[in-house]
């Protein structure tokens, strides 16, 4: 099972949002520690969770999301009313396009339940590198969040670099971890690796020694980052079915990135322990 917090990662939602639907009797946990009161759930709830989302960021009330999902709306009807529902927000205004393409994210995800493979997850180490760096705070780690923060980040980082002449030697990673504001926000690490000879204190950029990691699942996910949802999902299945507990956040290797992002190759990246 996964604690509150891998499955709020595992499915892009904040821990506040977690407990409120617990309260409200919308996405109960699978198991409650009768002594700590700490919750535990299965990744298999993550297709409730998505069908949530879905229908929440879709305009339903959670009254009517919950009447949705307690009637046992098939995956067919389930997807008709996503359609229909998007074709009506599409007529909106520029900022519910953004909207959609979040939803469309979570739908792909829907329509891949009980296809989503884990068998392409490889469990390895990731060794430390040098890096030109620079970070930022994200409201939360949730896609809309997170997007307007990493993007400009790098377009940022890599001006900063051409500036002092420095040049990248690797793929660009993106990285993340809890920020110290706290209340969910997340500190977002763009890097991009450099040479050895590139010390820190001498740039307008972090330059630091990215930390190795002992143990990460991987898995290549294709295609722009927004349809990244299978693949973080992926991981949460195989570390559970594997024996592992997630250490961290998952890394984003950016190992091709041409001006399409349908075409892009991400390495993600989570550190792992076993249980």
């Amino acid at each position: 099972m996964l604690n509150i917090g891998d499955f709020a990662k595992h499915g892009r939602v904040s821990v506040r949002m977690l407990r409120h639907y617990d309260a409200i009797g919308l996405l109960h946990p699978a198991r409650v520690d009768p002594g700590s009161g700490y919750r535990f759930y299965e990744a298999a709830q993550l297709a409730r969770l998505n069908r949530v989302i879905a229908l929440k960021e879709l305009g339903f009330t959670l009254q009517q999301v919950r009447a949705v999902l307690d009637e046992e709306v098939d995956a067919a009807e389930l997807r008709g009313m996503l359609r229909l529902r998007r074709a009506e927000l599409a007529e909106a205004i520029a900022a519910d396009t953004r909207r959609l393409a979040r939803v469309q994210a979570r739908l792909r995800t829907i329509e891949s339940e009980g296809t989503m493979s884990t068998h392409e997850v490889v469990v390895k180490a990731v060794p430390s590198v040098r890096a030109a760096e620079l970070s930022a705070v994200a409201a939360s780690y949730q896609p809309e969040d997170i997007g307007p923060v990493i993007g400009p980040l790098f377009a940022e980082l890599c001006r900063r670099m051409a500036a002092a002449g420095v040049a990248g030697t690797g793929p660009a990673v993106a990285r993340y971890e809890d920020a110290p504001e706290g209340d969910g926000a997340v500190l977002v690490r763009a890097a991009v690796p450099v040479g050895s000879g590139v010390r820190a204190g001498e740039h307008d950029f972090d330059v630091v020694d990215l930390p190795a990691l002992d143990h990460a699942a991987t898995v290549v996910h294709r295609g722009a980052m927004d349809g990244a949802m299978g693949s973080f999902q992926a991981l949460a299945h195989f570390i559970e079915a594997n024996g592992y507990r997630s250490a961290g956040y998952a890394r984003e290797l950016y190992l091709e990135c041409p001006d399409d992002p349908a075409h892009w190759v991400t390495e993600l990246q989570e550190p792992v322990e076993p249980k």
